[in-house]
């Protein structure tokens, strides 16, 4: 076998390798479509190393068809003669060395078209990958529109469904009113009943008191014939008479609706001045050089049912005496003239019965409630007072 047959040999068997490697990168394209990214890779290792395996047996082949020509060379030779033994080892070396130079000729070459296609390989790659991504999002798009369609023919059922909720609530809020109502009305005729029985058991318990008083009564006629003791005068009835002669001196008009010592309380001197007149006597009481009452200890209000009262206790340190200062108004409208501007301490007890009895101070600096808020419903201290939450 001459130079120009293993030139042949190696070029159909290099032609053959490539045709294979061409074979294997189409199939290894066509899994890398099919295949996730990972497996892949995967692939790529195994045909890589499948490649290297051919390449190494290619070389294999091609190493053992030069030993086969150079013997039969050599053979072919010795029989022409031992003269051409040592051009003939010269020439056998030489073709080891170009058969091994071409081998790693090939192989380099081999592996830059193995580099060649890896940088072809991994655009493609990467296109699919974004092939992958963008047919990935037009379908999570596509599903978020179904979605959206399926919770807008949602949305309508479900809004004639709530319509209907709203409907059925409505009437069982109804209902209940009703039924609360007929209780209540129940319970009202229920405790009128129950008032009139009552009403009765107070009857005869008025008439056994009035008879059993008349059965005590005569045992103790003899001593009611008899004289009563006569009430001790209290020692504050001239200071009482004092202050209602300073009234009369600086009013032509009667303005004070009554007047007593309350026995009660200490003997307090207690005045009881007419609603339109309450402003101008405590200022009397307060400016009089002979009242001089500059403090005040307490202001009340209190509910009687038929009328509102204003309670005012004041002091003189000057002549360490004391006088009480009421005052009436209509239930039904609670209004009164404040006297925060003469004793600033009335500020606060103002604002105390406004909130707690609903009685009004005309012109006080800052009337409000201190206690309820003024969210609150009613006032607390009125005897018709009924909680708005009654849970409360």
């Amino acid at each position: 076998m001459d130079e120009k047959d293993k030139e042949r040999l190696k070029k159909e068997a290099a032609e053959k390798a490539r045709a294979a490697a061409q074979r294997k990168r189409e199939e290894r394209e066509k899994k890398k479509e099919e295949s996730h990214d990972s497996v892949s890779e995967v692939n790529q290792t195994k045909d890589d190393v499948t490649s290297n395996q051919d390449l190494e047996k290619q070389k294999a082949a091609a190493a053992a068809k030069a030993k086969a020509a150079a013997i039969a060379k050599k053979k072919a030779k010795e029989a022409e003669g031992t003269e051409t033994e040592p051009t003939s080892n010269q020439d056998l070396e030489k073709q080891k060395a170009a058969a091994a130079a071409k081998a790693k000729a090939a192989a380099l070459a081999k592996k830059k078209a193995k580099e060649a296609e890896g940088t072809e390989t991994e655009p493609t790659s990467n296109q699919d990958l974004e092939k992958q991504k963008a047919a990935a999002a037009a379908k999570a798009k596509a599903a978020a529109l179904a979605k959206k369609k399926a919770k807008e023919t949602e949305g309508t059922e479900t809004d004639s469904t709530s319509n209907q909720d709203l409907e059925k609530q409505k009437a069982i809020a109804i209902a209940k009113a009703k039924a609360a109502a007929a209780a209540k009305r129940k319970a009202k005729n229920a405790n009128e009943s129950g008032d009139s029985e009552k009403a009765k058991a107070i009857a005869v318990a008025k008439a056994k008191a009035a008879t059993a008083a008349k059965a005590r009564g005569k045992t103790t006629q003899a001593k009611e014939t008899e004289e009563p003791e006569p009430i001790t005068p209290s020692p504050q009835q001239p200071i009482l008479d004092r202050y209602l002669n300073i009234v009369k001196e600086h009013y032509k008009d009667d303005i004070l609706e009554d007047s007593y010592i309350n026995r009660m309380s200490k003997h307090v001197p207690t005045i009881v001045v007419k609603l339109e007149h309450y402003y101008s006597l405590a200022l009397l009481f307060k400016q009089h050089s002979g009242l001089h009452f500059e403090f005040l200890s307490e202001l009340h209000g209190t509910d009687f049912e038929t009328y509102m009262e204003i309670y005012v206790h004041l002091y003189s340190f000057k002549n360490k005496q004391s006088v009480a200062l009421k005052v009436k108004m209509d239930r039904e409208n609670p209004r009164v003239d404040s006297i925060a501007s003469i004793w600033p301490g009335a500020n606060w007890p103002e604002c105390e019965a406004y909130d707690l009895l609903g009685i009004q101070f005309t012109n006080h600096p800052d009337l409000h409630r201190i206690m309820l808020g003024e969210d609150w419903v009613g006032h607390p201290l009125r005897k018709d007072y009924e909680p708005y939450d009654v849970e409360v």
